[in-house]
């Protein structure tokens, strides 16, 4: 008889105190909330939410294990699948992908399959239960992996479980891409991804930080040295801005900027960290995505006496999660809808002191399905600001397609390459992620990593 309860709430930080530290918000379930939200699970005979997942994440039967209490198995199990649980549990859009095909969500709230993944890969983790797979007979071939953000990691995982030889090149000097540089300590510790990326390490694949691919060696250079496959997952890590009059000013930052500088070079916890971060007195921040969540609530936490959102659609077309609005509006960021910024007004200094905005309208729908926004005519009004943040999307860096002879890419400077297996226009190159898709999110690039991960082994092998 399966027992009946509403679904578990996380327990979490109350706002007015994590809004002084960096540290993660919601603090995990219990042993026994886990137990109460995983016995809410049917363990249907056709799990829909199993097809809901990118990465096609066993989900009944982990949660099973969990049922029974055998939780570092429910965490071996998810990693047959997803070698980066403790991350996803964090950070999916759970409830836009396995959640939302939930059989219980259609009577009410669906299982909280993401917060019992975390919970149960903190569980390993913690108790030191980590246990790698048994080592696959060695194949004798080298794969180079461009990129150690989620697509990259998922490639260099999935290859090296098959007994290929994988050295990961990564340009920062930590790796982790878009985890260690762009989500803030309060949404994914440091120390998680951290620990994800030496499980991948144990898997036997070598990362090599501060290499730049396209100047460090070009992919031809790692072809010719005897790598006999090449997967570039270099991601969407170029900022992209408004072109609007006043960009320069001091105080206006890309989110890239803004959120590298925080993250991945600590400059939340200055003067410790040597790297400055303008705490800003009346912050805007431009956006409706997850990073203009990040961004704000970052913010908030650097100490700004006023916190303000500019997206120009309504609330109903924000992009960013259900989770990341509730949490910035507990913190008390400030947000105006279909407002959009035209310029930016300096003082004598050259610094930002104000934002000249429009009013929009929603007229007709757009490819993505969203109502377009229009400019109401004499709507113009002025907002104060010291320092603007522009989270509107990123670019794919241009380096690899420009040092890269026969690499066809779009007319927005992503790779071309077939859906389905990730090949590019040169044989032994695969591509996936946002360098292909444009900015998405980090279970997106994994079901990426994890298709072109079986294409480069058929390549090199010949098996399916």
């Amino acid at each position: 008889m399966k027992e009946k309860c509403d679904r578990q709430k996380m327990p979490e930080q109350n706002p007015s105190e994590r809004i002084k530290n960096f540290e993660e918000v919601p603090t995990g379930y219990t042993e026994g909330l886990a137990l109460k939200e995983a016995l809410r699970c049917l363990e249907c005979k056709k799990p829909m939410c199993v097809s809901g997942c990118p990465v096609n994440v066993p989900i009944p039967d982990f949660i099973k294990l969990v049922k029974q209490g055998k939780f570092a198995e429910a965490a071996r199990k998810i990693k047959e699948s997803n070698s980066l649980p403790a991350v996803c549990g964090r950070v999916c859009p759970q409830e836009d992908q396995c959640e939302k095909l939930c059989i219980i969500g259609r009577l009410g709230s669906p299982v909280a399959i993401g917060a019992l993944e975390r919970f149960v890969a903190d569980y390993e983790r913690e108790l030191g239960e980590i246990e790698v797979p048994v080592e696959h007979e060695k194949t004798g071939k080298k794969v180079a992996v461009v990129g150690s953000g989620p697509a990259g990691l998922t490639v260099a995982g999935e290859l090296a479980k098959k007994g290929h030889e994988v050295t990961v090149f990564e340009a920062l000097h930590k790796p982790g891409g878009v985890l260690v540089y762009g989500i803030p300590e309060f949404r994914l510790p440091k120390k998680i991804v951290e620990s994800e990326i030496d499980y991948i390490k144990k898997l036997g694949v070598k990362i090599e930080t501060n290499a730049v691919i396209g100047k460090y060696a070009t992919v031809d250079e790692l072809l010719k040295s005897g790598f006999a496959a090449v997967f570039i997952g270099s991601g969407a890590g170029a900022p992209k801005f408004m072109n609007i009059p006043g960009e320069n000013c001091v105080g206006v930052f890309s989110a890239n900027e803004y959120l590298t500088r925080s993250n991945l070079m600590k400059a939340y916890r200055f003067p410790e960290y040597d790297t400055p971060i303008p705490r800003g007195g009346i912050v805007a921040v431009v956006g409706g995505g997850n990073v203009a969540m990040d961004s704000a609530r970052t913010a908030v936490r650097l100490g700004a006496e006023k916190v303000r959102l500019l997206y120009r659609r309504s609330r109903e077309e924000m992009p960013a999660r259900i989770d990341e609005v509730h949490h910035a509006e507990e913190e008390g960021i400030e947000f105006s809808f279909l407002v959009n910024p035209v310029s930016f007004i300096c003082d004598e200094y050259g610094k930002v002191r104000e934002v000249k905005c429009v009013r929009m309208e929603l007229g007709e729908p757009d490819d993505s399905g969203r109502k377009r926004p229009v400019k109401i005519d004499g709507s113009e009004f002025y907002v104060k600001a010291d320092t603007v943040v522009i989270a509107i999307g990123n670019d794919p860096n241009p380096l690899i397609q420009k040092t890269t002879l026969g690499l066809e890419v779009n007319k927005w400077g992503n790779i071309i390459a077939e859906k389905g297996s990730g090949k590019t226009s040169i044989k032994g190159v695969y591509a996936g992620g946002d360098i292909v898709t444009g900015s998405a999110t980090v279970i997106e690039a994994m079901g990426a990593g994890k298709i072109v991960a079986e294409a480069i082994h058929e390549f090199l092998t010949g098996e399916k």
